[in-house]
């Protein structure tokens, strides 16, 4: 069972995504996401100028041979462009593998290791009390985990809030917004937050609390200390992660668990976190990591050391990633949590898929393969729009984390 032919696809339903559609001499075809927010085009050309070319005439069911090809074969090794081309080649011949055999891929990955996939939702508010709304509308809506993040006093432009009614996105059209950010009104706010929380909505609820990177690894210890007596599901991100050994200092100070991974693309980024188990959760994704193959790899690594998996699901990935995600979700056993920011009604029109939620869980369904399929006529009237991640810099104007 060869590849015939390969199509990268970039398309803009509200926002960018990249898709890679592998099709085999025998008529099946396979989708892998290869979306990388704000470096998108990058990546399309990784795939259509360097991958596809060595894709043709490839035996499709060598999964685990095609990724150690193109992995190993270039040399140049990891970082996100080339691990979120890999990912889309492997996402998408697992979906081959799936539809070939009939059954859905989390059945390839050893069944289901569970019934459902418990998810997370994101309140947001420019204030207090819009944060307090926002949490009481996903309660209602049956979310048993949500995250929450709330406007900072005196600065503009806090991480994570949305501009008027429209879900919150954090990519900006033409070039970057540059913001002002204030880590001593955040540290001095946050906790207040979380205070009134737990008071209107109990202990039951699980919370989630996203620093985005922006504290030195002891301000991010007094602030996990300080939210230990709300009893925070995850303190997520609370440093920039490339210096791996400085979760050390913020596991000295507090008890408060952490997530940390969505910028990772390899096993090699988080092999200290996990094995010194300074972290709780790990966050890599699908399309981030090397696809569902690279990711089983470390998650199998994070199971010997109690750290649980809670993927990164947000709407910079696409439907094909939200659904390998939730077959990777199902099977493995140390699942922790899935993050689930709903797609626009125009991203579910060019992906139609069979994964869907209910109840604060999801499943993927059980269509043969991932259960995605993609509208390329709807798709081609939808053009590439450059957008950009914001800009953040301190009060004196030093640049800083986003």
């Amino acid at each position: 069972m060869r590849i015939a032919d390969a199509k990268v696809i970039v398309c803009c339903p509200g926002r960018n995504f990249v898709t890679l559609k592998l099709m085999t001499e025998d008529g099946v075809y396979g989708l892998g996401d290869a979306t990388l927010n704000g470096r998108e085009l990058a990546v399309a050309s990784y795939l259509a100028d360097h991958l596809v070319p060595l894709l043709i005439g490839r035996d499709a069911r060598r999964i685990e041979d095609t990724w150690q090809y193109l992995y190993k074969g270039a040399y140049w090794r990891r970082g996100p462009v080339t691990m979120a081309a890999i990912a889309a080649v492997d996402t998408a011949l697992w979906d081959i593998a799936g539809k070939t055999m009939n059954v859905p891929v989390y059945q390839l990955l050893g069944g289901a290791s569970r019934d459902r996939v418990l998810v997370y939702a994101h309140a947001n508010g420019k204030t207090l009390d819009d944060t307090v709304a926002a949490v009481a509308h996903h309660q209602q809506l049956g979310y048993q985990a949500i995250r929450a993040q709330c406007g900072i006093p005196g600065v503009e432009h806090a991480y994570g809030i949305a501009k008027g009614d429209a879900p919150y996105e954090p990519a900006e059209k033409g070039k970057p917004l540059e913001t002002a950010w204030s880590t001593e009104a955040y540290l001095s706010f946050v906790p207040s937050v979380f205070e009134r929380l737990r008071r209107e909505f109990g202990s039951e609820l699980h919370l989630l609390h996203d620093v985005h990177h922006r504290l030195t690894p002891i301000e991010a210890g007094r602030l996990g200390q300080t939210l230990e007596p709300y009893r925070l599901f995850w303190m997520e991100d609370p440093v920039p992660a490339e210096l791996q050994e400085s979760f050390r200092l913020i596991r000295q100070h507090t008890t408060t668990p952490l997530a940390v991974g969505e910028v990772f693309n390899s096993i090699f980024d988080c092999h200290l976190l996990i094995e010194e188990q300074l972290i709780d959760y790990i966050r890599t994704t699908v399309t981030h990591a090397g696809g569902i193959s690279h990711l089983r790899k470390i998650a199998a690594l994070a199971e010997l050391h109690h750290v649980r998996t809670g993927s990164h699901g947000a709407t910079d990935l696409s439907p094909v990633c939200m659904a390998a995600a939730l077959h990777f979700d199902l099977s493995v056993h140390n699942f922790g949590i899935q993050e689930h920011m709903p797609h626009a009604a125009a991203t579910d029109r060019v992906f139609p898929h069979a994964y869907f939620y209910q109840d604060g869980y999801m499943h993927p369904g059980d269509k043969p393969g991932l259960g995605v399929e993609l509208d390329e006529v709807m798709a081609a009237t939808l053009p590439y729009e450059p957008a950009y991640l914001p800009v953040a810099r301190k009060l004196d104007g030093t640049l800083h984390s986003w």
